[in-house]
């Protein structure tokens, strides 16, 4: 079974919003288009790079994304293509 058998790859902006609905806050930009998100849990950080010009993004940065997030890929995209999806993965 492929990978983004359910889900296509996801779109810079449906990874900003699964990253907010996760409870990620998008942090100061310097100049680049690397864009940090963090949250803490527990005192664990977690810190997710998304660069959009790279985006619709592949089967290996997703799994780097939900990688940084804490979370398996498939969580990390039922959170890009469920906008309804606010419940912290993390709890």
């Amino acid at each position: 079974m492929g990978f983004f058998t359910k889900f296509a790859p996801p779109t810079c902006k449906q990874v900003k919003t699964a990253l907010k609905n996760m409870g990620f806050e998008p942090q100061k930009q310097d100049g680049t288009s690397h864009e940090q998100w963090k949250k803490i849990v527990n005192g664990k950080l977690y810190k997710v790079t998304v660069d959009c010009p790279k985006a619709p993004f592949s089967k290996t940065l997703v799994k780097s994304m939900a990688a940084q997030a804490g979370v398996s890929k498939k969580v990390f995209l039922e959170y890009c293509f469920d906008k309804k999806l606010k419940d912290d993965p993390h709890q």
